[in-house]
Order: structure tokens, then C-alpha cells, then sequence
């Protein structure tokens, strides 16, 4: 007859007062992944330049109100344009189809956001 041993593994956790808690690993790891990321874009460099830093201007002014954020992506762009017609849709998850302006689409990511700016035919 065999004998089977089993052992278990215990682990103490302590607390030192120059550790790191989960929340400041999960804010410095969003902070981390919080750059812009350009997923699809059909304008000039310059436009899409512009865009971005709307975006990400917009989006650290309203960090928690996407709608407010969306506002004023719009508004910046209308204003920078000259005109109107400039849509955007912020969420953590959404799909779309759409029928754009030439050179008038942006599809980006900051953090976990994305945003969808584009201007209507």
C-alpha cells in the first residue's frame, strides 16, 4: 500500500507601512495605459493631431462624464472647422457603422475609452 502526503501551502500577507495596496497598482497601471491610442484615422496628419489633443484635453476635464466630454469634442472641432456637422461617441463598448466625411474619421482609444469622432456627409 502507498501512502500519498499532501501538504498545503499557507501564505501570511502583512501590510508594511511603505507597501503598495491593490488600488494604487490598479490606478498607476491605468495611469499607464492612459496615452492615446489612434486605432483608425482617414485625416492629415495635422487635423488628426488636432483632434487628438481635443480629445484627450476633453476627456481630462470631464474624466467621469463622457457626455460632457463628447460636448466638447464637438464644439472644439465645429470651432476649428470653421462649420458643423462634427459627431462623438465616447463609451467602454459600443459598435457602429457609419457613412463619414473624406478624411473627416477618428477612432481612437484613451485608457479603456474609446472614442469615435467623425463629421457627417
Amino acid at each position: 500500500m502507498t501512502e500519498v502526503s499532501t501538504q498545503t501551502n499557507t501564505t501570511n500577507a502583512s501590510v508594511n507601512p511603505g507597501s503598495v495596496t491593490i488600488e494604487q497598482s490598479l490606478e498607476s497601471r491605468r495611469q499607464l495605459t492612459s496615452h492615446p491610442l489612434v486605432r483608425t484615422s482617414d485625416m492629415d496628419d495635422d487635423s488628426k493631431l488636432e483632434a487628438v489633443e481635443s480629445v484627450v484635453t476633453a476627456l481630462e476635464r470631464f474624466p467621469n462624464n463622457y457626455e460632457n466630454a463628447s460636448k466638447a469634442i464637438k464644439e472644439a472641432m465645429d470651432k476649428k472647422t470653421g462649420g458643423s456637422g462634427w459627431h462623438c461617441v465616447i463609451g467602454e463598448g459600443f459598435g457602429f457603422e457609419i457613412n463619414h466625411e473624406v478624411r473627416s474619421l477618428l477612432y481612437m482609444f484613451h485608457g479603456n475609452v474609446a472614442i469615435l469622432l467623425f463629421k457627417c456627409i
